[in-house]
């Protein structure tokens, strides 16, 4: 069976939306919800708060109450029919959110045993598939890597993309 390494965090956990909304708390003001395409999200705030996004993502609790990318939990379901799925996260940049982390995924993706869940720094995993919004991670990978679309990543074109689940599930299913 072959292997899927799957990241979190913009690919099936939706940090840009929580950022945008304790921005939005925070300093009564609106972000602008459309993201330049190759740009980060704190390249959209003034000056004064543009450490606001590292602020939040090092605070306990950010990444426990992320919404869900639409349609991953069906696809990566159906995914595990196929193939040996994992989840892979380089949770050790934020080490507050490991609990936060492995506790979303209880609650969201049951279906994912703690044997199939990876936290790491750096993503050398040995597996055949990698879906992932940082490029980074594809350096030295030697399987199929699926560039799964984040405003920071639209200009990229020497990977092959995928733009939501369902796109996924028609490739890999």
């Amino acid at each position: 069976m072959e292997r899927i390494a799957i990241d979190m965090d913009e690919v099936i956990a939706d940090p840009l939306k929580k950022f945008i909304q304790l921005y939005n708390r925070d300093y009564n003001v609106p972000l602008d919800l459309i993201i330049d395409a190759g740009n980060e999200i704190y390249n959209h705030v003034p000056a004064h708060a543009s450490e606001k996004w590292f602020e939040y993502i090092n605070e306990p609790g950010f990444f426990r109450n992320l919404d869900i990318i639409t349609d991953s939990q069906r696809v990566i379901k159906a995914l595990q029919e196929k193939y040996d799925v994992y989840i892979v996260s380089a949770a050790m940049e934020f080490p507050n959110c490991l609990k936060d982390k492995y506790d979303w995924l209880a609650d969201h993706f049951p279906f994912i045993d703690w044997q199939h869940i990876i936290f790491c720094g750096k993503k050398i995993v040995d597996v055949d598939i990698m879906i992932d919004d940082r490029t980074k991670n594809f350096v030295n990978f030697a399987g199929r890597p699926l560039l799964f679309t984040s405003p920071h990543n639209l200009l990229i074109t020497e990977y092959e993309r995928v733009n939501t689940w369902e796109e996924v599930a028609g490739l890999l299913l």
